[in-house]
């Protein structure tokens, strides 16, 4: 297996194209490599069943163009951040290579989606340790990214990725979905409003988009502080 550029990790078959999906579409769009690990089935699910939410998934896979998609197993609703987990998950980062890592907020109304969170950034540690699974060459990827996408009210974001041109291929991912989605008005972090979910969607990205001056957008946070080379090369107006 080829290395990848970006990973997106998160709990459920769906999570990915709701809150990084644009994100995934515009790095294939610009000739990197992506990959989505999912850690649950989504058995726990109100609507349809594993089985068809993998087929969902796969045909979602395509619509992104990621190279690589698998589901580790983990328990729906029963996830946890355990040194079995994490040794577990930091074999699949050690096989799947990746530079970048996309997963959760650390804040959430799904209790498993802030569980993964945290549990991604020991995964992504602990892939480094020649100790742990020493049978898998050990892997730390560079940088961990939390998707504020639906979240924004907890923290401020550290950039916004321009996904003008990726959004109606979101859209379409999130389309394969529709045993979780056909006629919903909220899905994983989105709360309704009364609004078809799609609209839902579309709204909150125009928002994300506005922070950048641009149609539409996708907010991430990282713990770290960015660095920039030359402020001259700033860009989003000031005014």
């Amino acid at each position: 297996m080829k290395p990848v550029d970006v990973l997106a990790i998160a709990a459920h078959p769906d999570d990915v194209e709701l809150i990084c999906g644009g994100t995934l579409i515009r790095a294939h769009m610009l000739g990197r490599s992506t990959g989505i690990l999912d850690l649950a089935a989504g058995e726990m699910a109100s609507r349809g069943t594993p089985e068809l939410r993998a087929k969902e998934a796969a045909k979602a896979a395509k619509v992104m163009g990621v190279s690589v998609r698998e589901n580790l197993g983990l328990p729906d609703g029963g996830i946890q951040n355990t040194p079995e987990t994490r040794a577990k998950l930091a074999v699949a980062i050690r096989r799947i290579q990746p530079r970048i890592v996309i997963t959760h907020s650390q804040h959430g109304r799904h209790p498993d989606h802030p569980i993964v969170a945290q549990l991604v950034r020991d995964a992504c540690f602990v892939a480094g340790l020649k100790k742990v699974e020493p049978k898998v060459a050990p892997h730390r990827p560079l940088k961990v990214l939390h998707a504020l996408s639906f979240r924004e009210d907890n923290q401020k974001p550290t950039f916004v990725v321009d996904i003008s041109e990726a959004f109606e291929k979101k859209l379409e991912a999130i389309g394969c979905y529709e045993s979780q989605f056909g006629e919903a008005v909220q899905a994983g972090e989105v709360y309704p409003n009364g609004e078809p979910l799609h609209d839902l969607i579309r709204h909150h990205a125009a928002h994300y988009g506005s922070l950048i001056r641009c149609r539409y957008g996708e907010p991430f946070y990282t713990t770290e502080t960015m660095r920039v080379e030359d402020v001259a090369s700033l860009e989003v107006a000031t005014f």
